[in-house]
């Protein structure tokens, strides 16, 4: 069996396709490495998996911000509401 999917009596369309200029072969050669990384580069990230970033309970390096790995205490209205927000 043939993993293409174009039969093989259509021709495929170009891949590249001079507009303008006469490139020579080096900078044809350049463009295609070029758009080659690229396309590796993008492959390579969709399938890296993601990492879901930490919640402030979770996060160990909140407790190293502050001395005594607490936060200062700040007085005044609605203090207890705001001791559990994030800074």
């Amino acid at each position: 069996m043939s993993d293409e999917s174009a039969p093989h009596d259509e021709p495929q369309r170009p891949v590249l396709r001079i507009v303008r200029g006469a490139p020579d072969d080096a900078e044809i050669a350049a463009l295609t490495a070029a758009l080659t990384g690229v396309a590796a580069a993008n492959a390579a990230a969709a399938t890296t998996p993601r990492r879901r970033p930490l919640s402030m309970w979770a996060d160990r390096s909140a407790g190293l911000r502050h001395p005594g790995g607490r936060r200062p205490l700040r007085p005044g209205p609605n203090a207890w509401r705001a001791s559990a927000l994030p800074q």
